[in-house]
């Protein structure tokens, strides 16, 4: 079995990309005296949110995922991010190579409302690798990645949200049944309303929640 270990040096967001993509670079270690031909990895990157404290704001507003912050003791689960397929190319020794993750803004999707809660600070991210090495001095020798290799980064919430921002600026979005998308979308002709963000704010003026956590 070939002995590798992983770190990542830091997470960016691609502003070439064409969908909110964030950008983690690893860095990989191998044996100095073994030739890896190629590397086939599989990553999952989960969030870890008890690694981190929340101001009151952001307390509220993740009371959907968590629940009230007395229950947090119990309820602060890992929260699953991603999982996505790497390529990396023969090297000895050690090298570097960029994971490539799409970001959801569908904010139904957990991960996703996480992020959206946060005002600052950093995501504690747990990154656990498996896969194929091809490795050996004359011909390949398959071996497995080992399942407990994994590594920890803490990705600042900025970069997430550059990322989101630079596709979707200042937007949000919901997913909605038909029956109420026609509903909505009777109300707004009937009122004339030029846009849905005018149709959502007369709604929430004629029946005001109690209370808005910003």
């Amino acid at each position: 079995m070939t002995a590798l270990s992983f770190t990542c040096t830091g997470v960016r967001s691609d502003p070439y990309a064409a969908s909110p993509t964030l950008v983690f670079r690893l860095r990989i270690t191998g044996p100095p005296d073994t030739r890896v031909h190629a590397l086939a990895l599989r990553c999952q990157l989960r969030i870890e949110p008890g690694r981190r404290p929340y101001a009151q704001a952001e307390g509220g507003r993740l009371t959907d995922l968590f629940g009230e912050r007395e229950r947090w003791a119990t309820t602060l689960n890992p929260i699953q991010f991603a999982q996505v397929s790497l390529l990396v190319p023969g090297f000895t020794g050690e090298t570097e190579a960029d994971l490539v993750v799409p970001c959801s803004y569908d904010l139904e999707v957990a991960s996703a409302r996480y992020f959206r809660a946060l005002d600052g600070g950093e995501v504690p991210l747990l990154l656990l690798f498996s896969g194929t090495a091809f490795a050996g001095p004359a011909g390949f020798q398959v071996t497995p990645v080992p399942w407990d290799r994994e590594t920890t980064v803490r990705m600042p919430v900025r970069v997430w949200r550059e990322a989101i921002e630079q596709h979707f600026p200042g937007c949000g979005w919901l997913r909605l049944p038909d029956d109420l998308m026609d509903a909505l979308l009777a109300y707004r002709s009937r009122r004339a309303l030029p846009s849905w963000e005018a149709t959502v704010r007369e709604l929430l003026a004629a029946a005001p929640v109690a209370e808005v956590v910003r």
